[in-house]
């Protein structure tokens, strides 16, 4: 998978990730305090290492990347995490280095199970300052990777965000890794510092040997041995083409995304972190579509209260206004285990008591979220809406807590914003055919197509062998799209798409068509999106839904749409 562009070419440095060895020591009970002691050094000996390197970042790669290491900053401040090493400490009387490492192997554990990829990717952020303190207090030095006397392609089982901050961009052509994905930090850091990078290529380790020469394609995910000649003039002339097609999307961040016929899209960008926000006004897009809010939920023993998410809220809202930024409220089920929320363990948690219902069984861990957003409101241009909502009672429900939450902050004499427009997550397929009914409810709809298609196909994506059926150019996902769309405008409010769908240029023409108002995707793939945008008229576009709902079989749907899709901007195919 290609996470980063660029083309390049270079020999390759295989890196192995050095696996500690724990030692293993009963303490005595006078040894106990110097132990807590020297488990607490090494916390603020990290501490100062990852400092170091959040300003290097900055320099190189903009303040707002090296926001991604506050993140691991605050892991050193995690009261569960420290207080479950400290009292292992006293209780087992074992060495810190031991306790450390099973307290922290646990954690991982559990992030690692999540479904939600943008959650399970937080497990590598933990893992890679888990590894610095356990060297610290084996009293070993930090170690960066860097090439030698050329470019080198660095080939590894994976990369921590520390190791991609180390990487220098002069004497570092490009990295491939087996493990990775595109929400990761490390994918993220590679595209700002301007490296080339591939994941998820299982094998890649075991296939190459340290100087083989390789060139590697940003763009589609490629890798070649010992490319040709003929190979190398044509990657070469390629890379200079795709550099001209960047250049260009460069040159649209602050265009409009409407299309030749000047109808607008609204273009937003997903995102997880508050680290995230430079991304989104870099990429050029019109706010925040998807704000999840599930990373306050995760590795502490206590839900996060009022105030701190109210902070956090207020901060993206005052970043972002006075484009709009949409709130997700929390959305998490037994797919997504943590300590802080007693979440049972269900045979089949995405069909469990997950996301609204979840929050609907715990009403004060939902309404206090609801009353820090509110309170958050008044700071910028904040909407929120509700997850997986499937039915109208589910809503009403929903709605009567909200209620109670306004009277609440009434009652303190706390401001908050009175009018912020409610919308819910088209998920479910109850939720899709009921649309109208459920549309006189609120202001706005936003499709989630990943999990529409899962519930509406009954296909577990993770299932290489049915995997093909998570496809959205089926019939059925074609009508259920349009239903909803159309429901929700015959009641005047708008529609968005938020989920992978909004990002595939290949189906922009069949959204259009469909009568989307808004698409949010993640901000790497935001100028594209807005390139495709403006290269298409709704005419076109109208026709290709006209063709997709007289189509018997996906290929012609597919056909239909890339085929427009692949005559309007075909340079960025």
């Amino acid at each position: 998978m290609a996470v980063a562009p660029g083309i390049s070419e270079g020999k390759v440095l295989i890196h192995f990730q050095e696996e500690e060895s724990i030692p293993f020591r009963d303490l005595q009970d006078n040894e106990l305090d110097a132990e807590v002691a020297r488990f607490e050094a090494s916390l603020l000996a990290t501490r100062g290492e990852l400092q170091a390197l959040q300003e290097r970042l900055a320099e190189s790669a903009g303040s707002g990347d090296a926001g991604i290491f506050d993140a691991h900053l605050l892991v050193l401040e995690d009261p569960t995490l420290i207080d479950e090493v400290i009292k292992g400490i006293r209780r087992e009387k074992h060495n810190a280095e031991f306790v450390f490492h099973g307290v922290s192997h646990r954690f991982i554990k559990t992030l690692s199970a999540i479904e939600d990829p943008y959650l399970r990717e937080r497990a590598v952020d933990l893992e890679d300052v888990a590894r610095r303190i356990i060297r610290h207090m084996l009293g070993k030095s930090g170690h960066h990777i860097t090439g030698h006397d050329r470019s080198h392609i660095i080939v590894a089982d994976e990369l921590t965000p520390s190791d991609t901050a180390m990487l220098n961009r002069d004497n570092v052509a490009g990295f491939v890794t087996e493990k990775g994905s595109k929400t990761s930090h490390t994918a993220i850091m590679a595209r700002s510092l301007g490296i080339p990078a591939i994941v998820g290529l299982e094998g890649i380790c075991s296939d190459l040997e340290n100087g083989s020469v390789v060139l590697m394609d940003g763009y589609s995910g490629k890798v070649f041995l010992n490319p040709s000649p003929e190979t190398l003039a044509h990657y070469q002339q390629l890379a200079q083409e795709k550099e001209h097609v960047e250049a260009g999307l460069e040159t649209l961040r602050e265009s409009d995304s409407s299309t030749l016929d000047g109808r607008h899209i609204t273009l937003a960008a997903n995102i997880e972190l508050p680290e995230e926000l430079d991304e989104v006004s870099a990429c050029g897009a019109d706010g925040i579509g998807l704000y999840r809010t599930e990373f306050l939920y995760f590795n502490r023993s206590t839900p996060p209260d009022e105030e701190e998410q109210f902070a956090i809220y207020k901060h993206v809202a005052e970043r972002i206004k006075p484009a709009a930024v949409i709130i997700r409220t929390l959305d998490i089920g037994g797919d997504k285990p943590t300590e802080c929320l007693d979440l049972a363990h269900e045979e089949n948690p995405f069909l469990g008591c997950r996301a609204i219902r979840f929050c609907l069984n715990n009403p004060e861990i939902f309404k206090t979220q609801l009353r820090a957003i509110l309170r958050a409101g008044v700071h910028g241009n904040l909407k929120m809406m509700f997850p997986m909502i499937s039915g109208h009672e589910e809503l009403l429900h929903a709605k009567a807590l909200l209620a109670e939450s306004i009277k609440e902050l009434s009652e303190r004499g706390i401001t908050f914003q009175e009018d912020m427009d409610l919308g819910i997550m088209i998920e479910v397929p109850s939720a899709a055919i009921s649309a109208d009914i459920l549309a006189r409810e609120v202001k706005f709809f936003s499709i989630g197509t990943n999990d529409l298609l899962q519930y509406l196909m009954a296909v577990d994506r993770g299932n290489e062998r049915i995997a093909h059926l998570h496809d959205a150019s089926n019939p059925a996902v074609v009508r259920i799209l349009k239903t909803i769309i159309d429901a929700a405008h015959a009641e005047g409010i708008w529609v968005g798409v938020c989920g992978e769908l909004a990002g595939d240029i290949e189906f922009t023409p069949l959204l259009i068509g469909l009568g989307i108002d808004e698409l949010s995707a993640s901000g790497v793939l935001v100028p594209r999106v807005k390139k495709a945008i403006r290269s298409l008229d709704m005419k076109a576009c109208r026709e290709v839904v006209a063709q997709a709902l007289s189509a018997q079989r996906a290929a012609e749907i597919y056909a239909f749409s890339t085929g427009l899709a692949r005559t309007r901007y075909p340079d960025l195919f």
